[in-house]
């Protein structure tokens, strides 16, 4: 029986480890050409797999593409939870706050991409998603907390929406990704290098903070 468990444990090792490579190759390919223009033959090719096992992982093309679009969402959704940023002050939670959102961002440049993508579909895929909305209501209950207590320590405004808070931090935090190219190139300046991002990063949290603050 003990030896029966730990094969069993191990095929199931080596389907979550051959199913996550698909996902993180996937999210690239599906990054950087659209749900389009990547094709499974190529998403196969770059895996340690096959297009077989894709198909039988996932179903087909649009499934792998809801699929990426699940495990990002869930990627910074729960990275914001494991920080806990509503145990701390009012003012310093909402300052890691904005700070983790920033660089999550920066270092996750194929969120964005996928997210500038999906809006190009209007979002069709993405309702399709199980789970998607009661996931990303997580982020606004903590936020909501924060200007809970913000409110109680005499230090936010009181008329704070939690969603309108979180509308303008994923706003500020996703442009230096989502427009990194344009912008850089219209203006000669990298937006997307350390010492921009270091700056910009200093500046959204002011303008937020300046927008909340009492």
């Amino acid at each position: 029986m003990v030896k029966a468990r730990k094969v069993a444990e191990a095929r199931q090792n080596d389907a979550d480890e051959t199913r996550n490579n698909i996902l993180e190759v996937a999210a690239r390919e599906f990054a950087d050409k659209g749900l389009d223009g990547a094709r499974i033959d190529e998403i196969a090719e770059k895996t340690a797999s096959s297009k077989r096992m894709i198909y039988y992982y996932f179903g087909g093309k649009d499934e792998l593409y809801r699929a990426v679009l699940e495990r990002s969402y869930a990627g910074i959704r729960e990275q914001e939870m494991a920080e806990n940023f509503e145990s701390l002050p009012a003012v310093e939670a909402l300052r890691a706050h904005i700070e983790q959102s920033f660089d999550y961002q920066a270092s996750h440049p194929e969120f964005a991409r996928l997210v500038m993508n999906e809006n190009i579909h209007r979002a069709v895929h993405l309702k399709h998603v199980e789970g998607i909305k009661d996931r990303n209501k997580m982020v606004i209950s903590a936020l909501k907390m924060i200007i809970d207590k913000g409110i109680a320590e005499g230090k936010f405004r009181d008329d704070l929406d939690p969603i309108d808070l979180h509308q303008s931090i994923s706003a500020l935090c996703i442009f230096n990704v989502s427009n990194r190219y344009t912008f850089s190139t219209i203006f000669n300046r990298d937006i997307g290098a350390p010492k921009a991002l270091a700056r910009r990063r200093g500046q959204v949290v002011d303008m937020i903070l300046g927008w909340i603050l009492k």
